[in-house]
């Protein structure tokens, strides 16, 4: 039957879990913007790895796969929500803000302005900037060349910084992942079984 595999693999997965399912939350938070939706990400990524934790463990780095794996589904939450959002003739055009008075504080949420930055560069500069990854441990998990991750990194962080209006990007970048717990959920050996909610 397996069964002392089975539960060794079981353990594995969650050591595995209980290591890196808030850093996947966050990620999915950063490269969304929804705070509601990060934890059913994380969780979706997480159950797509135990369906394939054989292969997956057996892999030379299973943490850049799974960050793989949550950008892979916050991109295609964003395409389809922006597809949804052109149907009613929404989009963005309900939260732009206007910034040329100079009487306005010029600076945007780190979150805020992270959501106007095409994905890629969503992507390269939160891993980079925000979770302190190497340019080869982002273009691992984004599936990318580490050229690609240093120009995209480059672009992005000058976007930002013009969307912030500052030079200290990368130092708000740490602060924007910086608040808010998270509720884990509950993992057994048939999987992730249950999501919880943000801490409020």
């Amino acid at each position: 039957m397996g069964t002392v595999v089975d539960d060794a693999a079981s353990v594995e997965f969650h050591a595995f879990f209980e290591r890196h399912y808030a850093e996947l939350s966050r990620l999915a938070h950063l490269l969304t913007g929804e705070a509601d939706a990060a934890d059913d990400l994380a969780a979706d990524a997480l159950l797509a790895m135990w369906h394939r934790w054989d292969r997956v463990r057996a892999a030379d780095h299973p943490v850049a796969y799974a960050r793989g794996v949550v950008a892979n589904l916050a991109r295609t939450r964003i395409r389809s929500a922006v597809r949804e959002r052109r149907r009613i003739t929404l989009f963005w055009s309900q939260r732009e803000e206007k910034t040329e008075n100079p009487d306005v504080p010029g600076v945007v949420d780190v979150q805020s302005a992270l959501r106007r930055l095409p994905f890629r560069k969503r992507a390269c500069v939160v891993l980079r900037h925000a979770f302190d990854l190497s340019e080869k441990d982002t273009a691992l998990a984004l599936g990318v060349s580490v050229g690609t991750v240093k120009s995209q990194t480059s672009k992005g962080m000058a976007e930002l910084q013009k969307l912030l209006g500052t030079e200290d990007a990368p130092q708000r970048m740490h602060a924007g992942i910086a608040g808010g717990g998270v509720t884990k959920p509950r993992v057994t050996r048939a999987g992730v079984t249950g999501t919880g909610g943000r801490d409020r």
